[in-house]
């Protein structure tokens, strides 16, 4: 049961965090420039952010797991890790909060920005959340990394 539960948070670490990056570091940008502005890659990520949430919850819900199921003596690191995995929480409430807010910004069809003034404001904290909330789980991959290790030589 513990290689099927490392590889489950594993695999849902890869796709919420790897699907992430690839998407903000290539997607976003070549979006940009093969549709021409960021209005236009803005109605794509519209729909991607809610694959994007929905995975995240995924991940922390398998982390939440790992964590509960954990055998890993060093009380620190534990609690570092917990730490990491309540800020990747809150921040993904904020996630479905702004993303709500936002959806409410545009048109039905979601192709444009219809309010304008709170937009940007929203986006902007969407972003702050979305980087604080990849930092968290930056720190938390190597610790359970570390954790599983110590977890082994114990055994």
């Amino acid at each position: 049961m513990t290689t099927f539960r490392r590889f489950i948070v594993f695999q849902t670490f890869l796709l919420w965090q790897g699907g992430f990056l690839f998407y903000t570091a290539i997607v976003v940008p070549a979006g940009t420039q093969v549709l021409g502005s960021a209005a236009a890659q803005g109605a794509i990520t519209a729909r991607v952010t809610e694959a994007l949430n929905l995975i995240a919850v995924v991940g922390l819900l398998a982390f939440a797991w790992e964590l509960n199921s954990s055998r890993d003596s060093h009380v620190r690191r534990t609690r570092m890790r917990w730490w990491c995995w309540g800020v990747a929480v809150v921040c993904q409430c904020v996630l479905f909060f702004a993303h709500h807010l936002l959806t409410a910004f545009m048109d039905a069809e979601r192709m444009s920005v219809t309010i304008t003034p709170p937009f940007y404001p929203v986006h902007r904290l969407y972003l702050w959340a979305s980087t604080l909330q990849w930092l968290a789980c930056l720190v938390m991959l190597p610790l359970t990394l570390a954790a599983w290790k110590a977890e082994d030589i114990a055994s």
